[in-house]
């Protein structure tokens, strides 16, 4: 039987996905499921929790819990990690102010931007410390990564271990759901009132949910780029086969102009339906920061809500302490979805044949015009042997363009954040996008380093 090492399984997202997921596998039946995290409380409730469903479902998993990852890695053959450092949301907003004070507006700071740069230097050195480890206690082992931001911190495995990395994402859906809605009258799809678009509204989940649950059985789409900026290739009917590229064109632009409307520009002057929705494309975009034409205006380009999200995930761990403590009935969990990680585990494990919409995986010519190495994402095989890039092609050139600066703006910052080096750093802020002053980047990267000194110990030699 497999051996399943999470660590950051303490996240109320986890328990109540991924865990569940893993729980229900028939095929996974006896396996042994190490989970691992700093938070003792979140670590304790997420492990009653684990036990009460082993026992319920009958899943006869030998389930164990550790407060460090190290006791948890030999010999294992599959660690999912979902670590963040925390707190997540705090940090986040400081991420998109101490900007705000040299007159830089990020999109939404995240994933891109001088954001995008911090919130990946300080998950290196705990990523680091957990390959490195691997490569000692289980080096043939599967690092499964759910951490963001996610091109750099793949990038940081594959270039800076020995370690096999994937890293997995649900967003390919949000381009099956806006297709969906364009495509709706055609393909008989229910678009739910009051659904506005498909930014990270609590209010509006459910209601994507509901299309993209009509949707993907119905369409075939292709798409290939990088993480949060990937760009549908091809669209087709499931039932038919019929090519309908030329029908999304002609409906996408009859929708409200309110709907998606970055994605509707980028789609109209660039030829190519980007998939993330606009709260994650505008990211890496460069014309989403000018402080005088505010495009985030015209864009209607919504902030993550905090303090809303922060609260949500409390009341998610408190749900399922109540769960744990068998207050609350567990039939919820019998639907959730493990965002990939029952899909890679199962068929690598017990040499299946899995056709995944997105992975990420190092470029071994799977984008042609992408350059070899970096961290590129398409539908990918499963089986046995591992997990196998479906060949792509070239992405049109001023859409690679975008992306080949995303990825080496990646490259950089995980470059910066493994030295210590302060001019990579530098260079990684100067190339961004959302910079356009030389003296506001080094003021930028001075105020995060100042401000996260704890969390980056290796730029203060």
């Amino acid at each position: 039987m497999t051996t399943i090492t999470v660590i950051g399984a303490g996240s109320a997202s986890f328990g109540e996905n991924t865990l569940a997921a893993l729980l229900r596998s028939k095929k996974l039946q006896g396996s042994t499921l190490r989970l691992v995290d700093r938070n003792t409380q979140s670590l304790d409730i997420v492990h009653r929790l684990a036990n009460r469903l082993n026992k319920e479902w009958d899943a006869k998993f030998t389930i164990t819990a550790h407060t460090h990852h190290k006791d948890a890695l030999d010999g294992t053959n599959f660690v999912v990690s979902a670590i963040e450092v925390g707190p997540r949301e705090e940090l986040w907003k400081s991420d998109f102010e101490i900007p705000l004070k040299y007159g830089v507006r990020q999109p939404y700071a995240e994933n891109g931007g001088p954001g995008g740069f911090i919130h990946a230097a300080r998950n290196a050195r705990p990523v680091l410390e957990i390959v490195r480890d691997m490569e000692q206690a289980c080096p043939d082992a599967w690092f499964i990564n759910f951490t963001n931001p996610m091109v750099r911190i793949c990038d940081l495995v594959n270039r800076h271990s020995k370690i096999k990395v994937v890293g997995l994402c649900h967003q390919i859906y949000i381009g099956y759901c806006m297709a969906g809605v364009a495509l709706a009258k055609e393909l008989g799809i229910h678009v739910p009132d009051g659904l506005e678009g498909m930014h990270a509204d609590v209010m509006q989940h459910p209601l994507q949910h509901e299309v993209m649950r009509q949707a993907v059985p119905l369409l075939d789409i292709r798409a290939s780029g990088t993480n949060h900026f990937s760009w549908i290739i091809s669209i087709h009917d499931k039932r038919t086969g019929e090519d309908l590229y030329p029908l999304l064109r002609e409906r996408f632009f009859e929708l409200d102009e309110t709907f998606e409307p970055l994605t509707r520009r980028i789609f109209r002057d660039f030829g190519l339906f980007p998939v993330p929705g606009d709260t994650h494309l505008c990211e890496y975009l460069p014309w989403m920061s000018d402080p005088v034409t505010k495009p985030w205006e015209k864009f209607n380009i919504r902030l993550y809500d905090w303090d809303v999200m922060a609260g949500l995930r409390d009341f998610s761990l408190d749900r399922l302490n109540e769960m744990a403590n068998s207050n609350l009935t567990v039939e919820s969990l019998l639907e959730t979805d493990s965002e990939g990680a029952l899909e890679m585990i199962e068929n690598i494990a017990f040499a299946g044949n899995h056709y995944h919409l997105a992975a990420n995986l190092p470029n071994a010519g799977q984008i042609d015009n992408l350059p070899h190495g970096a961290i590129v994402e398409t539908p990918v095989h499963v089986n046995g042997a591992g997990i196998h890039p479906v060949h792509i092609g070239s992405l049109p050139e001023p859409v690679a363009e975008l992306c080949r600066r995303e990825l080496m703006i990646a490259q950089l910052g995980m470059d910066a954040a493994v030295e210590g080096s302060y001019e990579k750093a530098l260079q990684c802020l100067l190339l961004d996008p959302v910079i356009n002053d030389m003296d506001t980047a080094k003021n930028i990267l001075d105020d995060y380093l100042k401000t996260y000194r704890e969390h980056l110990p290796q730029f203060h030699k």
